[in-house]
């Protein structure tokens, strides 16, 4: 079966897989840069609370991304909160008070993660020659990159 954009839908089931766990983990990262962006604390909380929610509505930008490139290879994204936490990788957060270093430490690590599950929808879109999916894949590395980079210098 072909889908309405000439990709064969049994082919593209991988990277419709894989981009649904990116989805998963991004809507688990959008809950955890709000809680973060609301409970940071210290010395560092006006810069951070603004860059918090210049990255999560960033994130809010993919999720529809995402979820629109998975319909439009012919399958269906995730779309319950409990199909959510239950593929993603990413873990939720606390409501907590929070300093600077393990919060970014902690978002550092989720940012890696998902440099490495892009990879993989890279890898597997190529597969099927999906480059629309591996385009989009690309430019959220991209994304993802640059934050890596700027935490990572945060950290010192």
């Amino acid at each position: 079966m072909v889908s309405d954009i000439g990709l064969d839908k049994n082919g593209t089931a991988k990277t419709a897989e894989g981009l649904n766990q990116y989805l998963a983990d991004l809507h688990i990262l959008y809950a955890k840069l709000h809680a973060y962006h609301w409970n940071i604390e210290g010395p560092m909380f006006f810069p951070l609370h603004e860059k918090l929610q210049e990255i999560y509505e960033a994130v809010a930008e993919s999720i529809d991304e995402i979820a629109e490139r998975i319909l439009m290879i012919g399958h269906r994204p995730l779309t319950k909160l409990g199909d959510y936490q239950a593929h993603a990788k990413i873990k939720e957060v606390e409501s907590r008070k929070i300093g600077d270093q393990d919060m970014v430490g902690d978002l550092l690590a989720d940012h890696q993660y998902l440099i490495k599950t892009l990879r993989g929808i890279i890898e597997v879109a190529g597969e099927s020659n999906d480059e629309g999916s591996a385009d989009l894949a690309i430019a959220e590395l991209r994304a993802h990159e640059k934050t890596v980079w700027m935490l990572s210098a945060h950290l010192g």
